[in-house]
């Protein structure tokens, strides 16, 4: 349990010193149309709620969350939850891929069983399907 703290305390710490660095600067891979939709779905956003989703990807752009860990961290940034929330959900992460990513970061540091992948990805608070999914991804 005391390694589970240490790397996600770890963890935040290297992304807060990265996402210090971001430009905010994302590329679109989506079809106009597709675009279309999401900005007059979102015409209606308030600064607060686009100040999320930016920062939101920007984190995701860095490393891999779950959705939980997402929106704790833009709560950690001062965002309301309802904001933290609302970015979460407009953020365009896939969940599922997002756990791929975090079981690579791990796997890259050091050596876990599938087991104890899975137990420390749902202690980042993934689900277990996505814990599952993440870890099948990475060869275990």
């Amino acid at each position: 349990m005391k390694i589970k703290l240490l790397l996600s305390v770890i963890c935040v710490a290297v992304m807060l010193l990265a996402v210090s660095g971001c430009t905010g600067q994302t590329a679109s891979t989506e079809s106009g149309s597709a675009v279309q939709n999401q900005q007059e779905e979102t015409s209606n956003e308030t600064v607060s709620q686009k100040n999320a989703v930016k920062k939101a990807k920007q984190y995701l752009d860095t490393m891999a969350f779950s959705y939980e860990g997402l929106i704790s961290q833009l709560e950690f940034e001062q965002f309301s939850h309802e904001d933290a929330v609302y970015g979460a959900d407009n953020c365009g992460a896939d969940w599922n891929e997002q756990a791929a990513k975090k079981a690579k970061s791990y796997l890259d540091t050091m050596a876990f069983s599938r087991d104890s992948l899975i137990d420390q990805l749902e202690f980042d608070k993934f689900t277990y399907e996505q814990a599952v999914y993440g870890v099948e991804a990475n060869g275990l």
